[in-house]
């Protein structure tokens, strides 16, 4: 696949394999967020949303302040992957 047709499907959620072994030939999803010659990078994890100044409130949020660590903080992920070390690409059809 060339990396025209790559920059199709920017923006799109697709599945990456790569040549290498372990847990990383098993495929890389996400959404495809930018392509160049030497990487393509997905974004694997979105992060949180900002904070909500009520969210520590009794009126939206029961929980106590105590049980804090509940909450799910999540700065979210990338992935760069060379583009020499794809393997496949798949893709929704439509």
């Amino acid at each position: 696949m060339s990396l025209e047709e790559l920059c199709r499907f920017i923006g799109q959620t697709v599945t990456i394999f790569t040549t290498s072994g372990g847990a990383s030939g098993c495929g890389f999803t996400g959404v495809l967020l930018f392509v160049n010659p030497c990487f393509v990078t997905l974004v694997n994890r979105i992060g949180t949303p900002p904070a909500n100044p009520l969210a520590e409130s009794t009126v939206c949020d029961r929980r106590e302040l105590r049980n804090y660590s509940e909450y799910n903080h999540n700065v979210g992920s990338v992935c760069d992957i060379p583009v020499d070390k794809i393997a496949s690409f798949c893709h929704n059809a439509v």
